[in-house]
């Protein structure tokens, strides 16, 4: 007897009474693997009309669809919520990213706790589901060893997880958890993120396979390519080293060429102007043109790695004979973006901190690129060229900002092999499609999204709806039945004086001509169904202060409130998001020992940039290493016997520079100065006892540990206040 029907009421005794099993899965379910990429503009792959090498996606494409009219809300964590659940993200509590709670209900931080997530919805047809790679669906104070784990994927629906909690991470030095707790690396030279997240989801797959025969799986695969920092094999690297000294504009021509050649864009497509703050690719000094096509080199060779792994985990599926019956999707979370800046660097802790970098300055460390001191981002011209043919970048509701790419893989539900689909789709449409190729039961009015499944089998199936709101930022956007409403806000303005623009996009696929000026009652009208869209998903209250103020908000919550931290001997991994970790407030730090011995005492970033605290030969030792900028302090003579307190103080200035002091039994030893701090010295937080990562220092080797009976504890005291502004302003560039 199944479970699905009613159970009998128990006799009084098992010889008496009738037993029920559980139905196993139906057979014949289909697999299903999502691949998210990050800020992956909509040309940038070889299908899409790009001179980077993307076999892997190519092939997909070649033997599935390509959509050349599929949407995401212009920022990581709102897709991915919208990914996730089929709904509109301000309904979710997830307006912006996941670090702002702004106290209103549209913008919570995370999604809210009474919409189930995939995974959930899949469960009861017997579906294992793994998270591997990008989360950043759980706000910043919550992100510790200890929790809280409510918004963790385990709490959201996921059987395991294995990835990086925040908006982005170093490719080579990760900050990793696995389920809930931080995962160590293994120290390997040719280590990168984008092979060890494909091997996990192998292995993971693997286990699925072994242990659980005849169910179905649900992966979603959340790559760190593309976001900055860009990090890739040399070799790689190396390929594209030429490819770019066309520059920009000449890139943008010949990818729409491309797109138009292979039926992607209607013919006559036109590129929308060059944006603005863009600068002429010919009116660049040659440093400059030198300096910024190596850094797109970087970038490609980042998205070809990237390509090249996800071919493994494919590979895997076929090898398996699994690949036929996966629905694979491919897609980015939303347009490249302009966060590298007019000049982009050779190392992005330099932008993400603010720190103003020369163009001679940067050719100096071209060597250095995608390797560990090399973390790197593009200049935003190359951004615009990701987005060819389109207007604008993430952040935004124009076409840079929310049209991606968006290819659909499955041999057995696919038969037009190698077709486009032109038809509106948007994230929330994602799950109401899976739901419905699984067969799954379920209401459509819990979502805002519908099925496309038709579409998948039939080019002229009907989209199924008709409107789309958009909004980031006070930035705010309509579709409706063919027709675009968008207008880019000024923060600090008044809505009302916002000037909205008009576009055709059954004739003008690039949304190049505005025809607001000869239509005004229909952009009256979609202005009208904006606000009642609006309404109806919550996006009010409109928000456009900076993220400095919506930070003030929350300055009590998690460990970067507190005035004290203590570490004890043996804690775990301080993240960096607790935003504690970074070198550009005043503190003073004092370990407590039962006796002294060589090893590191505290231990935050890696080779990119951190600071160290040590003991070596009974000399107490700090480094501080940033953008090229190494200070070491040491005591000039051993440490008295019997030391049991030692420590250091760090004074801060306005000018970012600070001075730090070396302490013992509380007294002054030694001095150096920092002639740079940084919150975000390598997005990699604190250890204590050890370096666990690409090491700070060159005096010693390995995690250099202290023995573990040494030390008691390390407290951090903060004795300078919180820099708001600059906390925000890394957030911002990061996120």
């Amino acid at each position: 007897m199944s479970t699905n029907d009613p159970a009998p009421a128990p006799a009084r005794t098992a010889a008496e009474s009738t037993p029920t099993w559980p139905d196993p899965p139906r057979p014949g379910l289909p697999n299903i693997l999502t691949v998210v990429l990050d800020d992956t503009g909509w040309s940038d792959f070889g299908c899409y009309g790009s001179e980077i090498n993307t076999p892997t996606i190519d092939a997909l494409a070649a033997d599935g669809l390509r959509f050349t009219n599929f949407h995401v809300n212009p920022m990581c964590s709102p897709t991915r919520a919208s990914l996730f659940t089929g709904r509109n993200n301000h309904r979710l509590g997830m307006r912006f990213i996941a670090d702002t709670d702004t106290g209103f209900t549209n913008s919570r931080g995370r999604i809210d706790p009474d919409v189930p997530l995939l995974p959930d919805l899949l469960r009861p047809h017997g579906y294992g589901s793994y998270q591997v790679g990008k989360w950043h669906l759980a706000p910043g104070h919550e992100i510790t060893p200890a929790g809280p784990y409510d918004n963790w994927p385990l709490r959201k629906g996921f059987d395991r997880f294995y990835g990086f909690m925040g908006g982005a991470t170093d490719q080579l030095s990760p900050e990793l958890f696995e389920d809930h707790h931080p995962a160590a690396i293994t120290q390997s030279p040719d280590y990168h993120l984008s092979a060890d997240l494909a091997d996990r989801a192998i292995s993971y797959l693997r286990e699925h396979r072994v242990y659980r025969s005849g169910s179905p799986f649900y992966l979603n695969l959340a790559l760190g390519a593309t976001h900055a920092p860009l990090q890739a094999p040399r070799a790689y690297i190396e390929r594209y080293l030429e490819t770019f000294t066309k520059g920009w504009d000449r890139t943008r021509i010949d990818r729409l060429r491309r797109q138009t050649e292979a039926g992607l864009v209607p013919e006559g497509t036109e590129l929308t102007e060059r944006n603005p703050g863009v600068v002429p690719w010919d009116e660049l000094t040659g440093d400059q043109q030198t300096l910024y096509a190596h850094l797109q080199a970087v970038y490609a060779g980042f998205l070809e790695h990237a390509d090249a792994q996800l071919g493994r985990v494919v590979a895997a599926l076929r090898d398996w004979d699994e690949l036929d019956n996966t629905v694979v999707m491919v897609l980015s979370d939303n347009g490249a973006s302009r966060e590298g800046g007019p000049q982009g660097a050779v190392d992005v802790n330099a932008p993400y901190n603010g720190i103003s970098q020369t163009v001679e300055q940067e050719l100096s460390r071209l060597d250095r690129l995608g390797g560990p001191e090399g973390p790197a981002h593009y200049p935003e011209g190359w951004a615009t060229a990701s987005n060819t043919p389109f207007r604008l970048y993430k952040q935004y509701t124009d076409l840079g900002g929310v049209r991606v790419p968006l290819i659909v893989h499955w041999p057995r539900g696919i038969t037009d092999r190698g077709g486009i689909r032109d038809r509106f789709a948007h994230a929330i449409d994602l799950a109401p499609t899976l739901l419905d190729i699984v067969g799954a039961t379920f209401d459509e009015e819990r979502f805002d999204g519908r099925s496309i499944a038709a579409v998948l089998g039939d080019a002229g199936a009907p989209a199924p709806r008709t409107t789309q709101y958009f909004e980031m930022l006070g930035h705010r956007a309509l579709w409706h039945e063919g027709w675009k409403a968008v207008t880019t806000h000024v923060p600090g303005t008044s809505y009302e004086d916002d000037v909205w623009r008009l576009y055709d996009t059954r004739r003008d696929f690039s949304e190049c001509h505005d025809l607001a000026a000869g239509q005004p009652r229909r952009l009256a009208g979609l202005r009208a169904i904006w606000e009642e869209e609006a309404a109806r998903h919550g996006v009010f209250p409109l928000d456009d202060r900076p993220l400095k103020q919506l930070l003030a908000l929350r300055t009590g919550q998690g460990m970067h409130g507190a005035a004290r931290v203590r570490l004890e001997a043996g804690a775990a991994h301080v993240p960096a998001p607790t935003r504690i970790t970074g070198s550009n407030r005043s503190m003073r730090a004092t370990a407590l020992l039962r006796r002294t011995a060589d090893g590191v005492l505290l231990a935050g970033g890696t080779a990119a940039g951190g600071y160290v605290l040590y003991l070596k030969d009974d000399h107490l030792v700090f480094e501080h290493h940033l953008l090229g900028d190494h200070v070491v302090c040491s005591t000039p003579g051993t440490l008295p016997p019997g030391t049991r307190s030692v420590g250091f103080r760090l004074r801060c200035r306005d000018d970012r520079s600070a001075q730090v002091t070396l302490e013992a039994e509380g007294a002054p030893l030694a001095h150096a100065e920092i002639p740079t701090t940084a919150g975000r010295l390598s997005g990699y937080g604190l250890d204590v006892g050890r370096d666990t990562q690409s090491q700070v220092s060159a005096a010693y080797t390995g995690e250099y540990p202290l023995p573990g009976d040494a030390l008691v504890h390390i407290d951090l005291d903060f004795t300078g206040p919180q820099d708001i502004e600059d906390i925000a302003d890394t957030l911002e560039a990061v996120e």
